[in-house]
């Protein structure tokens, strides 16, 4: 059934009249044009295709478009702000946490709502909530080293 949906996504107002049950991966990079959301796996085990919703990480896989009502959506082209790269995306590019590229917008969104929750995490933490994130690249230490470094450039701030 078609609905309206009413939502923010990177900080500006959007409504849509889509299905409810559509899931927010295809609304994102079909409807929205906004391809930095991958498609891995469709069965929310990758994490390519992470966004945040209410600053949490979610799969957007696994989320249909009528959850997110009302809700602030972040993708990984909302999280530069004014050209600036987010220290988190700074981050990445200063430890070449990236190879691919391919796993790289749902690390960072990962990261970022990782470091909300907790602004200084420790190594063990930091791989416990990447470890869903799938890099067949290897960039695993790289990753590790510019969380820290995103850890400490945001003092404790989103």
């Amino acid at each position: 059934m078609m609905e309206t949906i009413r939502f923010t996504l990177n900080n500006k107002p959007v409504t849509l009249t889509v299905e409810s049950d559509r899931l927010l991966l295809w609304v994102l990079r079909t409807d929205l044009a906004l391809t930095g959301t991958k498609y891995g796996c469709g069965a929310g085990l990758c994490g390519s295709c992470t966004v945040l919703v209410e600053k949490k990480a979610v799969r957007s896989c696994h989320t249909t478009i009528g959850e997110i009502k009302g809700k602030e959506v972040l993708t990984i082209e909302g999280l530069a702000t004014e050209g600036a790269l987010h220290p988190v995306q700074k981050a990445f590019v200063d430890h070449d946490a990236l190879q691919c590229g391919y796993c790289t917008p749902g690390m960072i969104l990962t990261a970022c709502s990782l470091l909300h929750e907790n602004p200084h995490p420790s190594s063990t933490e930091i791989i416990r909530e990447l470890d869903a994130n799938l890099c067949r690249c290897g960039a695993h230490t790289r990753i590790l080293a510019a969380v820290h470094a995103a850890s400490k450039e945001l003092k404790g701030g989103f």
